[in-house]
């Protein structure tokens, strides 16, 4: 079994997808409660949902659930918001506080180990080469992470969540007119809702990847599941009247940073 998708463009934006996958080895599996075994925090549909939009752009596509392990976690275990709920590198609960493995199966030291080998490693050093690549054909790249999560998540976060979630760090992971460029469209975007570095600032891999003062720049997209999915709960299925509704103004950002990435080249 692979543990990531690669699909390469010459794009110089990069997709990334590191919680889009549902596979959950067998052993991993048994270990799983009724609960965990619903695999609720999926980033259900992306993958598709971005499917076509960016003409020859590179996808990184993780293959594994995140209850195996976060490949949009520090490797070293740091919380991405001290003080605030969130949940781990290996998560011991969902997005709703709930415990996801069966008592005494939780993952210890040595589980947490073993995958940040087998899928968290093997994930980052293929995003890793995709970067160098493009940046290698560019002189730039731009990493865009894309994410999904239920609109409401009181764990989390009260109220409802915005349509449009953008992180940047508070603008550190990537050049101000990227930041501005998806800002401008996500406000033009007739019916939808956005925020910049609201509840979610960007994970791991943008913080981590973001580095504007080398040519590489990284945005991340947090979408509320409301904006495609029929109902945010199983089967969490896609409404195809709201994907198609969506879809043009995901394009638009990506053709955008398209523009700007070949723009910084001249």
């Amino acid at each position: 079994m692979s543990v990531f998708e690669v699909r390469q463009g010459t794009s110089p934006v990069i997709l990334g997808m590191p919680h889009t996958g549902t596979d959950v080895p067998d052993d991993i599996w048994r270990r799983l409660n009724d609960n965990g075994r619903r695999l609720a925090d999926t980033d259900w549909h992306i993958h598709d949902l971005y499917d076509g939009l960016l003409e020859d752009g590179t996808v990184v596509r993780a293959t594994f659930h995140r209850y195996v392990i976060d490949a949009n976690r520090d490797p070293a275990g740091t919380s991405l918001y001290p003080g605030q709920n969130t949940t781990g590198l290996v998560p011991r609960t969902d997005f709703d506080g709930e415990p996801i493995w069966n008592g005494g199966a939780e993952p210890g030291a040595e589980d947490i180990a073993e995958r940040l080998a087998v899928f968290h490693g093997p994930y980052h050093a293929a995003l890793r080469a995709e970067v160098e690549r493009i940046k290698a054909l560019h002189g730039i790249a731009i990493l865009y992470d894309c994410h999904s999560i239920r609109s409401h998540i009181p764990f989390l976060f009260e109220g409802k969540l915005p349509d449009f979630n953008i992180g940047t760090d508070g603008g550190a992971t990537c050049a101000g007119e990227i930041e501005r460029a998806v800002v401008e469209i996500v406000a033009g975007a007739e019916g939808f809702s956005g925020i910049l570095n609201g509840r979610f600032k960007g994970g791991w891999t943008t913080r981590h990847y973001g580095r504007p003062q080398t040519g590489v720049h990284a945005i991340q997209m947090e979408l509320a599941q409301s904006t495609h999915l029929s109902v945010e709960e199983p089967p969490f299925s896609c409404d195809e009247r709201k994907a198609e509704r969506l879809r043009p103004h995901l394009k638009h950002i990506l053709t955008r940073l398209e523009r700007i990435a070949h723009d910084f080249k001249k």
